[in-house]
């Protein structure tokens, strides 16, 4: 009977938390919440921008490689198809591998899913992205990425973003 009484004695003190008290810790952890999204969305940026310079590193390397075996670089018109099939027009090359400088038949895209811009006089070359917003230009986060800043004003943006990777 002490038991009964103590246990129904127990259930009328306690109090659960108010509506205000509710609201108040889901506002906190709606806030807290903002906060982590845009930092994982700043770090998946990042990300995309290291691994866009990455891939233009490597192009870059297979460029090369193509210039070190067939003495000159592709042209812009040729572009980066050169590295996996045999050029037709221009230049032609002598020592070009049956299997190209690339494995796999495509040239490999952006994190954006576009197709790197690249400029050659056959001498020098250059590779950029347009980035996320796949347009020319662009500032913060839309600005391109340029393996190398040009002469120009285009590359500028890329280079003033801290978007540009390192020269030769």
């Amino acid at each position: 009977m002490e038991n009964a009484s103590f246990q129904k004695e127990l259930l009328k003190n306690q109090k659960g938390f108010s509506l205000i008290e509710i609201l108040i810790a889901l506002t906190l952890l709606a806030v807290a919440g903002t906060f982590v999204v845009g930092k994982f969305f700043e770090n998946l940026h990042e990300g995309q921008v290291n691994s866009t310079k990455i891939q233009m590193s490597n192009l870059d390397a297979r460029l090369k490689e193509f210039r070190r075996k067939c003495s000159f670089y592709p042209t812009t018109e040729q572009g980066l198809e050169a590295l996996v099939t045999k050029p037709t027009g221009g230049r032609e090359c002598k020592d070009y591998p049956a299997n190209g400088f690339i494995e796999g038949e495509q040239v490999p895209k952006d994190p954006w899913d576009n197709d790197f811009i690249y400029e050659s006089d056959g001498k020098t070359v250059n590779i950029y992205s347009y980035g996320p917003d796949g347009e020319a230009g662009g500032e913060g986060n839309d600005a391109d990425i340029y393996l190398r800043a040009s002469k120009g004003g285009a590359a500028a943006g890329g280079a003033e973003a801290g978007n540009e990777a390192p020269a030769e």
